[in-house]
């Protein structure tokens, strides 16, 4: 790519909007007078920026003048307009890909970041190349942008169009990322896309939707359409290990990692009556009287928050609860203590 990052403007919208700047063109009679054009705001193509009169030579003085940026070949964006975060700079060359082909689709990776699925390690959606999926006929321009291109059948339920580009589905993406990830990594992944299928179903959902028996089977229902692509289908066991309720990635990883040791299974966000009233444990064996606390720094961010939380465990303890507790990062770097840990609680 030449020159992508110059002069940046963080504010800058990359969905609208434009400025203006005066430039020196030609008349027809060979003079040369001041005129003003548009230098776009979003990835444009050679093409597009030639039907509204823009040369080729205009088009070099703007790219040496550091005014116009080439994001691909034949495709270029205002200087003042590439964003200056990782994420949105990786958009922005995926943009640039639509725009020389407009059958192309968002996809995996980059689909993932449009929809703000969370990654199953402490990598990022951002760090690879933008990926994209053209249907599986017809015929596209070469691309040098460094974009993973994948050729798939893709059903009309499976694309849908955000700020009028297409995406893949969020069923649809959860299914291309976990494809061929461990039990526990491909769990990230769906529980996430779950969680948000709930909030298409219900307006602003609360924790009963997300235990909700037949919204869970909906959701499962919506994953499982997503998943039958071909060679991307999803066994049925993983869909059926999908939770909702699961609030982390941390939680999903812990959830796979008991199935795959073969732990009996537990309840999610499992309410628990106290002398106190209602709390809820990230993970229950009801039967075994043992609860599991996957902690984050989220639930504990002043000491009000801890005091609460150490009253909440004295509240389980008293009815002969026993809590079984571990760090949000310690399914993602030692699994196995988390799984020893849970497995001598339970005598297994």
């Amino acid at each position: 790519m030449d020159r992508f990052i110059g002069t940046l403007n963080p504010a800058a919208d990359l969905s609208t909007g434009s400025f203006p700047l005066g430039l020196p063109l030609a008349d027809d009679d060979g003079m040369r007078t001041p005129r003003r054009w548009v230098l776009p705001t979003r990835p444009t193509t050679r093409a597009d920026l030639a039907a509204i009169g823009v040369s080729d030579e205009m088009i070099r003085t703007q790219l040496s003048g550091g005014t116009l940026l080439r994001l691909r070949r034949g495709v270029f964006v205002a200087a003042s307009s590439p964003p200056v975060t990782p994420r949105d700079q990786h958009l922005l060359r995926a943009y640039a890909e639509q725009a020389a082909n407009p059958a192309a689709v968002l996809s995996h990776r980059t689909a993932a970041l449009v929809w703000g699925l969370p990654t199953p390690d402490f990598a990022t959606w951002w760090e690879g190349p933008p990926h994209v999926t053209f249907p599986a006929v017809g015929r596209y321009r070469s691309s040098t942008g460094g974009v993973v291109r994948h050729v798939a059948a893709l059903p009309r339920t499976h694309v849908v169009h955000l700020d009028g580009r297409p995406v893949t589905s969020l069923a649809r993406t959860a299914a291309d990322l976990s494809h061929g990830l461990p039990v526990p990594a491909a769990l990230v992944v769906l529980d996430a896309a779950a969680r948000l299928l709930v909030g298409t179903l219900v307006e602003s959902p609360d924790r009963r939707d997300f235990l909700d028996p037949r919204i869970v089977s909906s959701v499962r229902g919506l994953l499982r359409d997503g998943c039958a692509s071909g060679r991307k289908a999803l066994p049925e066991p993983v869909l059926d290990l999908v939770e909702p309720c699961r609030e982390s990635p941390a939680e999903s990883l812990s959830a796979g990692y008991f199935h795959v040791a073969g732990l009996p299974r537990p309840e999610c966000q499992a309410s628990i009556r106290t002398r106190h009233g209602e709390v809820f444990a990230d993970f229950l064996w009801r039967e075994a009287r043992v609860i599991g606390e996957c902690d984050g720094a989220m639930k504990y961010e002043n000491r009000a928050s801890i005091v609460a939380e150490k009253e909440r465990e004295q509240d389980l303890l008293d009815v002969d609860y026993r809590v079984v507790r571990w760090l949000g990062k310690e399914p993602m770097i030692r699994p196995q203590v988390v799984v020893r840990r849970v497995a001598k609680a339970l005598g297994a």
